[in-house]
């Protein structure tokens, strides 16, 4: 394979994964997966430490998911913070808005001090969004001239070509993921058509937004391959040439720095 492929987006650190973790990992890899980003969702999820697994490099984030909003407490922000400290290239994330989930006041506050807490330190955000892009937006603005100049990553980006370009104005990547591979997502399709390849990012969010031909089933990092097939050919560009921009991307934007948990592309 002429190409190394990033899976900016997987929870390789869920329960699911348990039973045959490194297999999953071995079979990304023969589909030219090099590395992957493990976001946070919430303290109790135990964490995937290694610096690589089967010849993958592992980086993480830190952080309380919306759909975990009943479990959250002040103490877990506190925990938060501790991990920002003691691992210098750790992200803050994934967080976000989710207005499918419950205890909507308690979302936006837990997800503003989690942006403050990115700010202070200075670290990229991993952004979760359902039906909440223009919330997002409206929290985000009082903080977006204060986060480092990689803001971070829209994580399972849809939308418009609109809101795709508003994202990329204020200095975000877009996560591109299992969602280009149906042809029904028409809207999204046509953002990720026409936006600019230095803006895009993989991902597949494993073990959630299963690729077309695989729904019901688990995802697995190594269907990172059928996402950049799709969008090669919704974009009609060689295959190669967006990998190799989509891996220069992701290497220039992940780690923030290297730790002993992190190593550079």
């Amino acid at each position: 394979m002429a190409y190394n492929l990033f899976d900016t987006h997987c929870h390789l650190d869920f329960e699911v994964f348990d039973e045959d973790r490194e297999e999953v990992v071995k079979r990304a890899y023969e589909q030219g997966v090099r590395s992957i980003f493990i976001p946070g969702t919430c303290r109790d999820t135990p964490r995937v430490r290694p610096q690589a697994m089967a010849g993958v490099q592992l980086f993480y984030a830190v952080g309380l998911h919306p759909y975990f909003i009943a479990d959250h407490n002040n103490e877990d922000l506190d925990w938060v913070e501790q991990q920002l400290q003691e691992h210098a290239g750790y992200w803050v994330g994934e967080i976000g808005l989710d207005r499918t989930c419950p205890d909507w006041d308690q979302q936006c506050d837990l997800f503003v001090q989690q942006v403050e807490l990115a700010v202070k330190y200075q670290r990229p955000v991993i952004l979760h969004h359902r039906k909440s892009q223009s919330d997002l937006l409206h929290y985000l603005k009082p903080y977006l001239d204060d986060l480092p100049d990689k803001k971070g990553i829209l994580h399972a980006f849809s939308g418009s070509p609109e809101q795709a370009q508003d994202w990329i104005s204020k200095g975000f990547k877009l996560g591109v993921g299992g969602t280009i591979t149906y042809s029904r997502a028409k809207k999204t399709r046509a953002a990720l058509k026409d936006s600019p390849l230095d803006a895009l990012v993989l991902e597949t969010d494993a073990p959630d937004m299963p690729v077309c031909g695989y729904q019901g089933e688990r995802n697995e990092p190594c269907h990172v391959a059928d996402v950049i097939a799709s969008l090669a050919e919704l974009r009609d560009e060689d295959k190669d040439v967006i990998a190799r921009q989509l891996w220069q991307t992701s290497c220039e934007l992940i780690p923030l720095d290297a730790d002993d948990d992190n190593a550079t592309c």
